[in-house]
């Protein structure tokens, strides 16, 4: 119960069940369209689509300076890679937030005759770049945690080298591969933050990428890719030990 308290005071909390029934209604719409609902209802759906897009602008307003000052934090973290893809990714998301606040403006109708495609793909580009960077550091934390548990086990697989030579090339690198694969899902095992932070960076990321027409999908997928991301926000809100620390 404290845990859902928590949860509905945080607008940001809001926003994300908000994001939630938006994709939702996006993937609900194209599965409809697929069965051959009516167009009345169709209709109504992506009215209600438009709807919660609207209040999640509404939300965001003012979200920059927050992006801002994650930014400023950021600069003060001691590993190098980590600072340069935090910060950049906080810039990036400052700049779409002030994209997506001149969008709501226009789409209320306080500044008439806006060209909203165009303010449109800028938000989205910065999306884009700023999830690109989430990746880049997500990839990173792996890449350190691997060689961390490599360097662990590196004299309980000494065994096994003399083998490596004598097999193959091919038999060698199948090996490692493997060796490597049971590596990445015993440390995303290891750290439900980190694997909840990839999953979730790596379904948004589709979104500006179809809207960009840069790897063009469908709504379907798009409103699935977004649900699946908006639910486990939404998780690491009521559960904060799930939320990747910087």
């Amino acid at each position: 119960m404290d845990s859902w308290v928590r949860f509905s005071a945080q607008s940001q909390a809001k926003e994300r069940v908000f994001r939630a029934a938006q994709y939702a209604c996006t993937l609900l719409g194209y599965t409809l369209q697929k069965n051959g609902v009516s167009p009345e209802f169709l209709t109504r759906i992506k009215q209600l689509e438009a709807h919660m897009s609207l209040g999640r602008k509404l939300f965001r307003l003012g979200n920059s300076a927050d992006a801002l000052e994650s930014a400023k934090r950021a600069i003060h973290l001691s590993d190098v890679v980590l600072r340069f893809c935090v910060t950049v990714s906080n810039l990036n998301r400052a700049m779409y937030f002030a994209c997506d606040n001149i969008l709501w403006a226009g789409k209320s109708g306080l500044v008439p005759h806006m060209d909203q495609e165009k303010w449109s793909q800028r938000s989205f580009r910065y999306y884009l770049f700023a999830l690109i960077m989430n990746l880049s550091r997500d990839a990173y934390e792996i890449r350190l945690l691997m060689e961390r548990e490599a360097c662990g086990k590196r004299p309980k697989g000494s065994e096994t080298r003399h083998v490596h030579r004598a097999d193959g090339g091919l038999q060698q690198l199948v090996l490692r591969l493997k060796v490597q694969l049971h590596l990445l899902g015993h440390v995303l095992r290891s750290n439900p933050p980190l694997l909840v932070d990839v999953v979730k960076n790596a379904c948004d990321l589709f979104i500006p990428l179809d809207k960009l027409g840069l790897y063009k999908t469908n709504p379907g997928f798009v409103g699935l890719c977004g649900l699946t991301s908006s639910v486990l926000s939404i998780l690491t809100i009521v559960h904060p030990w799930l939320k990747l620390k910087p």
